[in-house]
């Protein structure tokens, strides 16, 4: 019967897509390129957890929010630093979502596939050491605004007793939202490069909730709360305006 179990959960385990050397390249070529392209600033950076395993909880608004968070991590805590991402990168976004997985070491998972085999997978990846980025709204903003809250990263944190960062993107929707091929960084009614501000607050910690659903609520209050006193101005488009995928 243990041999079993033991066979069971090894078959549960997705690894972390290896960096390596052209991982290390993209990700420098990337950030090089974001730099100059984009007016970044990190807000909140020590808040940011001394220690490592930890979940980081962020909103989605571009393809490469994992590069640009994990550039202000500390140097130690970017080699183990791994992202929950939809299999359909590997599947569906020709070389770039090779480079997105590389670049972030995602771990890829189903989104049709059963969620609680891929929160054991993410719970294994963060016992062993590895930071995990988590999207809780689960895909990129569609119009500029705040998805619903789900409770996989608060569910982590408890499981695995790790504290959660929150962190909250102000201004990669207008850079890079869903509905372009390529970023633009430049804000042309002002003639100047657009701010991308990347926001951390401070941990939640598992030791202060009984339950996922709780952390989750904390997490939903101060992500909109971060979202009504965003420094990024932004106009947001009617529906019927908004371009087909």
């Amino acid at each position: 019967m243990g041999k079993n179990k033991s066979k069971s959960r090894k078959s549960y385990e997705v690894q972390p897509t290896k960096r390596g050397f052209l991982g290390r390249f993209y990700y420098k070529a990337g950030m090089w390129l974001t730099h100059r392209m984009v007016d970044l600033e990190g807000v909140g950076m020590e808040n940011i957890p001394t220690e490592v395993p930890y979940i980081i909880a962020a909103n989605h608004e571009t393809y490469v929010d994992g590069m640009i968070i994990a550039s202000f991590l500390p140097k130690k805590h970017f080699e183990v630093f791994s992202s929950l991402a939809a299999q359909d990168l590997l599947t569906e976004h020709g070389p770039f979502g090779h480079v997105i997985m590389k670049v972030g070491r995602g771990i890829p998972l189903n989104r049709k596939g059963n969620p609680a085999r891929g929160l054991i997978a993410a719970k294994q990846q963060v016992d062993k050491g590895n930071i995990l980025l988590v999207h809780p709204e689960g895909t990129r903003s569609v119009d500029g605004r705040l998805g619903e809250m789900q409770d996989g990263a608060s569910f982590l944190s408890i499981k695995a007793n790790v504290p959660m960062l929150p962190v909250f993107i102000d201004g990669g929707y207008e850079v890079f939202n869903r509905y372009m091929k390529w970023p633009n960084g430049h804000d042309k009614e002002n003639k100047t490069k657009r701010k991308v501000i990347i926001n951390f607050g401070k941990p939640f910690l598992p030791a202060n909730y009984k339950s996922p659903k709780k952390m989750t609520e904390d997490l939903t209050a101060w992500m909109k709360n971060m979202f009504r006193n965003k420094k990024v101005p932004r106009t947001f488009p009617s529906p019927t305006a908004l371009p087909q995928e």
